[in-house]
């Protein structure tokens, strides 16, 4: 697994999920004071990424105009993409 800053715009979140706004907006706060601590876990399958965890800070990022996210990257099959879909 490597550690590296991923565009957010070749992030692909293909689950809807339901944030809590305090809670996106504690992170801006901490994200534009110190830096993003905790990066998210990206799966990278046939060359593009797929994001499931983070969604917090994803949007947090989004919402501050970040143009990439601190992403721990995990070399992935489709198989292991399609047991995270179903």
């Amino acid at each position: 697994m490597v550690v590296q800053e991923i565009p957010l715009n070749q992030i692909n979140r293909p689950l809807p999920r339901q944030n809590d706004p305090n809670k996106v907006l504690a992170l801006m706060e901490s994200i534009s004071a110190i830096g993003q601590q905790e990066p998210i876990d990206v799966l990278q399958v046939d060359g593009k990424y797929y994001g499931f965890s983070g969604c917090h800070r994803f949007e947090a990022c989004q919402r501050l105009g970040k143009e990439t996210i601190l992403a721990r990257v995990r070399k992935a099959p489709r198989a292991v993409l399609k047991m995270h879909l179903a």
